[in-house]
Parts: structure tokens; sequence; C-alpha cells
């Protein structure tokens, strides 16, 4: 295995970011919610992590521009409070 050749994530609603390189992140979080959509899964947590909150705030602005997204906010201290966001995606 090349590191070159893609990587099979789990697709179970929880995606964490801290394997993937920032610039992977703009496309690996809409992928993502497709992904789990086509699974039936509309329930998502996405770890971005704390540190100086620019991850973050690129999730959040990819969620905020996303029509299959119908909520999100912090995940709450069971599901990684602001390191996290919790997502709720649109029924189909």
């Amino acid at each position: 295995m090349s590191p070159d050749d893609p990587v099979e994530l789990p697709v179970d609603g929880v995606l964490d970011l801290h394997a993937f390189s920032p610039k992977d992140v703009k496309d690996l979080v809409p992928e993502y919610i497709g992904e789990c959509l086509r699974r039936g899964i509309t329930e998502l947590r996405i770890i971005h992590g704390k540190g100086t909150g620019t991850l973050k705030a690129v999730v959040l602005s990819l969620l905020a521009k996303d029509p299959r997204v119908a909520a999100y906010g912090d995940a709450g201290t069971g599901g990684g409070g602001w390191g996290a966001t919790a997502v709720r995606l649109k029924t189909p």
C-alpha cells in the first residue's frame, strides 16, 4: 500500500479529522455527509479537535453552506465538547 492509495473510511456517523491534512477537509466533509445520507445516517459527529480553532471554523463554514445540514453545534461534554461538532442532517 503506497501513501497515495485512497484510505477507506468507516462510515458510522463519526468523522475524526485528526488523521487528515487540513487541505483535505474542504472535500472530505461534504463527501462524508453524502455517504452518510446514502447509508441512512442522519446524526453525525465531526471531531476537529480544540487546537487553535482554525479547523473548527472551516468545518462550521462548510456545514453552514451545506443545504443537507438541518442543524449543528458543539457535541456536548460526552461527545467531545467544543472539540467536536454534532450534526443533524435533513432526511431525504
